[in-house]
């Protein structure tokens, strides 16, 4: 008995030293390690010819490591036979911005859908936009620096997460953008083995999202049945409503029970956060992107990685997370301000889990356009009103600014707070709900403005100073205008001290949806707003 004992201690042991070398600590890293590493690479390869073949020989007279894929087309990055285990992907590609290599823009990593198929299967068990699947959403590009994903500088993507496979491993891109994916390089790094353990789990992540989340039923992010753990979220929202989304807790049913047994405290304590959510970026959660505090209209991406505290499940797994938060009064049924209301805002997630065999989550990717978020703004482009008619003193003309907007910005050259302003008109063609949103530029030569509507001061003090050129929303009015010609007028009332000068920037005026309960309710349809006028936070 004693033996058996100690040999079943020596077993449990070397599974346990196993696991942790395949997880490769710094201690185990002196421990020796089974199989032999591979590596699956855009490097330029060629044939006996002289010419590319993907199959032939790394060129060492070419540089041209990278690859295009045209709009509809799949590039496998790798197609191996096992048993293996993928220890490392690494990407990078020119963002959608025009380039001297690629003058009309390429496709954003949201169009880029990545997929992964173990074994040969039908369906993929890694389906997720590369932007996503990497903590970046929205297609915008911003760093991550955690533990299994490290997107540096915002345009190396990397990820750590091993996954182990039996007879195959494919990875793909496909294109689902009307663009090129231009000049795209990658590193796959994995290690070929003699066997795995029979009950080695795969990796998964499945995408999904909800333009708006559901009333009456918590958002989905997985549900599957079997055996394995959870091991990391990305979600990602856009508001559809003024002020806090984030009052939804995360409930995860475990092994088919009814009510959940994980019940979290809010959705930023779920990101280990509190209080709300910043931009941050550690080893095991994250926010790389949060735009503006309450607004209609802000973006929030968060990562949550369960590397240190993996949920276990042996039968099925439900995870889950409330989209409930504060809310304006002529959005609440009963015209009060509380913290406890369901919200409608635009929800998207990757989740992250290992699991022994096939999920049986049914949830897919759509495709590339279905993932773009629905406009929801008017939008009145103010780099057409250059006129002199239209401004103070000073000059004015439309500058190209492709870091900040695609189509430039307007910028007005004030020489003096003294006679400085600018009027730009626009039309409304139905009365209903809608809230004015200036898209305006900070920099370090910019003044203070204060912003009327046809003479109504609307808004406080705009101050547009800013230590290097960035874009910023002002959110102004929340009303119901009746058809006809407005007129928006910037005045200048000074600057911030640090600023140099009293210029002013600005890319659009904006009449921003409001969620479909606001005219539901009809709360403010008669308001004068030019007696009274209003913005909800």
């Amino acid at each position: 008995m004693k033996l058996r004992r100690i040999a079943a201690i020596y077993t449990v042991g070397l599974l346990v030293l196993s696991v942790a070398c395949e997880a490769g600590s710094l201690p185990d890293l002196a421990r020796p390690w089974e199989g032999r590493s591979m590596r699956a690479t855009s490097t330029h390869t060629i044939g006996p010819d002289g010419k590319y073949d993907p199959n032939g020989e790394p060129d060492p007279n070419s540089n041209w490591d990278n690859k295009n894929v045209e709009p509809g087309r799949t590039k496998v990055l790798m197609d191996v036979k096992g048993p293996g285990v993928i220890t490392h992907i690494w990407l990078t590609f020119l963002g959608p911005e025009p380039h001297a290599w690629a003058k009309d823009g390429s496709a954003s990593h949201q169009e880029m859908l990545l997929r992964i198929y173990w074994d040969g299967r039908d369906r993929p068990g890694v389906e997720a936009p590369v932007g996503d699947f990497f903590a970046n959403c929205f297609g915008r590009r911003d760093e991550v620096i955690s533990t299994p994903v490290i997107v540096e500088d915002a345009d190396s993507y990397n990820c750590f997460w091993h996954m182990p496979f039996r007879k195959s491993a494919r990875v793909e891109i496909v294109n689902q953008s009307e663009k090129n994916i231009s000049l795209l390089y990658y590193n796959i790094d994995w290690i070929k083995k003699k066997s795995l353990p029979r009950d080695t789990p795969y990796f998964y992540a499945q995408y999904r999202q909800e333009y708006p989340a559901v009333d009456g039923r918590d958002y989905l992010v997985l549900e599957t049945e079997g055996k394995g753990h959870y091991v990391g979220t990305v979600l990602a929202v856009r508001t559809r409503s003024p002020s806090w989304f984030g009052e939804g807790d995360e409930k995860i049913y475990i092994d088919g029970e009814s009510k959940a047994s994980i019940w979290g405290t809010g959705t930023e304590d779920y990101f280990l956060s509190a209080w709300g959510l910043k931009r941050t970026s550690t080893p095991y959660f994250g926010v790389p992107y949060f735009d503006q505090w309450g607004i209609v209209g802000g973006y929030t991406s968060a990562y949550r990685w369960h590397v240190q505290d993996p949920i276990v499940f042996n039968k099925s797994i439900r995870v889950t997370f409330e989209h409930y938060g504060w809310i304006s009064a002529d959005e609440n049924p009963e015209g009060k301000v509380h913290s406890w209301n369901e919200r409608q805002d635009d929800y998207a997630s990757v989740a992250f889990w290992y699991q022994t065999g096939a999920p049986t989550f049914a949830e897919r990717a759509p495709d590339g356009p279905q993932r773009k978020l629905p406009n929801l703004d008017i939008i009145i482009p103010a780099r057409t009103f250059t006129d002199a008619k239209h401004h103070g003193a000073g000059q004015a003309a439309a500058q190209n600014l492709n870091d900040l907007y695609p189509g430039g910005h307007l910028l007005y050259r004030a020489p003096s707070q003294e006679d400085a302003w600018l009027e730009i008109p626009f039309e409304v063609a139905k009365k209903e709900p809608r809230r004015v949103v200036l898209q305006m530029t900070r920099s370090y030569d910019f003044g203070k403005y204060q912003a009327y509507i046809d003479g109504v001061k609307v808004g406080p003090v705009m101050d547009l100073y800013g230590p290097e050129p960035a874009t910023w929303e002002y959110h102004l009015l929340d009303f119901w205008p009746e058809p006809g010609t407005y007129t928006l007028r910037l005045e200048c009332v000074g600057k911030n001290p640090a600023s140099t000068g009293y210029y002013a920037g600005i890319e659009s005026v904006r009449l921003r949806q409001r969620r479909p309960r606001v005219e539901q309710y009809g709360r403010d349809k008669d308001r004068n707003w030019r007696q009274d006028p209003v913005l909800y936070e």
